[in-house]
Parts: C-alpha cells; sequence; structure tokens
C-alpha cells in the first residue's frame, strides 16, 4: 500500500520509570516516523523498550521526554476527551488476547463500541461483519475458553477494528502461536492492511514475523533505536551489531563446522514447485546447511529432482534436520561424497 506522509511522528522520545532503586530509563532520544497504509515493524530483544515504546504511541504511557504525534496533532497537547478520540482511532492486539472470558465472541467485539456508545443493533451488526472478515462468522456464540489461540487472537483483532482504527498496534500478538496459526494470522493482517487501509505497527522478537509481513523495521536496542530502513535492505546488510545478531544469529560468532559431515539426498517427486522446502527446513530448524549438488526441474507447478545436503557437524543439529525431513515426509536418504 502506498503512503502519503507519516501517521505517527516520535521526537526525542524518552520514558523513565522510577523505583526503589533509583530511576530506570526504558526509553532515550526515538525519533522514528510511521507513514500512512504501511506495516512497519519494531524488533529487539526481551527488555529493550519495544512495549514501553508501543504503550507511549497511543499514550497509554506518558512518555517523560519528547513528543508523539498522530496525524501531526501532539498528543501531549491534547485534553482528554480529546485523547480518547485519537485512541480511537489506535486498535491494540497483544500476546495474551486479553478477552472478557464472561463475554461471549460477539459481545467480546462489541465492547469498544459499547464504550464508544454504539447503538446496540448496529454495534451487533458491526461486530458480526468483522466476524466474517476473520472467518469466525460461526462462532459468534462461543465463549474464549471454547476457542483456539489462534481463534483467540482473530476475536482480538475484530474487537481492535471495532472503532474503525487508522492503525493496529501489534504488541508480540504472534508470540504465543504455533508456526502455521502464526502465518494464517500474518496473512489475515497483511489482508487487512492491504483492504482496509489500516496502518500497522508490528513489535515482535522474531525476525520470521518482520520478514513475513513488513515494509520497513526499527531495531531497538538497550532503549535505542540501532537502525531503520526497507526490511529487503537491513535483512541483506544489517549494519548496527544487534541487527547483525538478529537476523545472522550467532553465525557472526561461531560459524558452523561442516568438515566431512553427513551428506543427505532429498527427492523432490511431486511437491509444488512453489513450496521452499529448504528455506522452510533451515527456518525451522534454525540449522544452517551447504547446498553440494542440485538438480530440480519445474513441470507445470510440480519440483521434480534431487538435491544433496551437507548437514553441519553437530549431531543435535543434525538430529532436528533429519526430524523435519521425517516430520513433513519429504524423501531422503543418506549419501556418500563419492556416491553423488
Amino acid at each position: 500500500m502506498e503512503s502519503s506522509g507519516p501517521i505517527i511522528r516520535l521526537e526525542g522520545l524518552g520514558k523513565e520509570f522510577q523505583t526503589s532503586n533509583g530511576p530506570i530509563r526504558a526509553l532515550d532520544d526515538i525519533n522514528l516516523s510511521i507513514d500512512h497504509g504501511e506495516i512497519f515493524g519494531i524488533i529487539g530483544l526481551s527488555g529493550a523498550g519495544k512495549s514501553t515504546l508501543v504503550r507511549c504511541i497511543n499514550y497509554l504511557e506518558i512518555p517523560t521526554a519528547g513528543k508523539v504525534y498522530f496525524e501531526d496533532k501532539s498528543l501531549s497537547s491534547l485534553k482528554e476527551k480529546e485523547l480518547r478520540q485519537v485512541r480511537q482511532s489506535m486498535g491494540m492486539i497483544f500476546q495474551q488476547f486479553n478477552l472478557l472470558s464472561q463475554r461471549n465472541v460477539l459481545q467480546n467485539v462489541c465492547f469498544p463500541l459499547e464504550i464508544a456508545k454504539t447503538p446496540k443493533k448496529e454495534a451487533e451488526k458491526r461486530a458480526a461483519e468483522l466476524l466474517k472478515m476473520v472467518g469466525l462468522e460461526d462462532r459468534a456464540k462461543a465463549y474464549p475458553s471454547q476457542l483456539s489461540g489462534g481463534q483467540k487472537q482473530r476475536v482480538a483483532i475484530a474487537r481492535a477494528l471495532a472503532t474503525n482504527p487508522k492503525i493496529l498496534l501489534c504488541d508480540e500478538a504472534t508470540s504465543a502461536l504455533d508456526p502455521n496459526t502464526t502465518k494464517s494470522l500474518l496473512d489475515l493482517l497483511k489482508n487487512i492492511n492491504r483492504e482496509m487501509g489500516v496502518t500497522i505497527v508490528v513489535i515482535t522478537h522474531e525476525m520470521a514475523v518482520i520478514e513475513a509481513i513488513c515494509d520497513r523495521v526499527a531495531i531497538i536496542d538497550q532503549s535505542h533505536i540501532a537502525e531503520v530502513g526497507n526490511v529487503a535492505e537491513i535483512f541483506s546488510e544489517p549494519k548496527s551489531k544487534i541487527g547483525r545478531e538478529l537476523i545472522l544469529g550467532n553465525a557472526t560468532d561461531k560459524a558452523p563446522l561442516f568438515g566431512h559431515s553427513r551428506q543427505i539426498r532429498i527427492s523432490f517427486d511431486g511437491r509444488s514447485s512453489f513450496e521452499p522446502v529448504l528455506a522452510n527446513m533451515i527456518l525451522s530448524c534454525k540449522v544452517p546447511v551447504n547446498i553440494i549438488h542440485a538438480e530440480t526441474k519445474d513441470i507445470k507447478g510440480t519440483a521434480m529432482g534431487q538435491m544433496v545436503i551437507q548437514l553441519p557437524e553437530d549431531e543435535e543439529d543434525q538430529g532436528r534436520i533429519l526430524k523435519y525431513l521425517e516430520m513433513k515426509e519429504i524423501s531422503h536418504e543418506e549419501v556418500k561424497e563419492d556416491a553423488i
């Protein structure tokens, strides 16, 4: 989606918390612009300041320094009633869903509309439309305890969209979910961004989430912004130390050893040629491999042929790869170097 200037602008933002051991600086001199219509990622390790930053964006936390601008309005200059109106333009979803257990799915989605004093029939109509959009129209009368984690998060997304927000803040929204559920939720968020024009800010510690969904990313480290840029540029050439650690993992410190370790022949005999088998395996197992030989063809959308990969020397890493291949029912066999 094309952007047309910043919807959020942070200038010199700082946040300190007072504790019995003295002040703790959670954020220091944060300068950031988030454009209309983009999906913007904020990534960092635990304790880097990510969640504090997102709570300062909607003024659930009042910054101790600097300014937050929403559509060029400084939030610090707004009266309480005006600030409430701005917050209605900012939906928020959380890692733990935060649904009301005593309310059914439809009533949960209606809740922010009740607070906004929307007439009941109108609220229920809007909630039903949103539940259809997130694929849960048949679960309207169910209660949170009857839902899976992915379904709960879909309800939370519908609820966050109830007041027609211009921006959706996602604070570790997929961290409690399995990889398949995470993928379907990220696809849903991309669709919301594309179809509704909602700007999305994704707070996460997972590089795979940033890579899958975001246009731009800011890396936060020890209360500071380490670097900001297009996802493709930062992934291909991270400039900060924390960026290299997050993107390249421990590869910068300790490269995996291959030597004369085991080699595996993977056979492709009917899988979709659009399925990135090797990439999925590496992402899932977090283990690199060497490609020794590859001979594959795309025949009417089907992958045919074979690939020989070399596994790292570490036996635990080898085990993860072999277990993954078995679990995914990918045809493979061990080969000797002279048999290639």
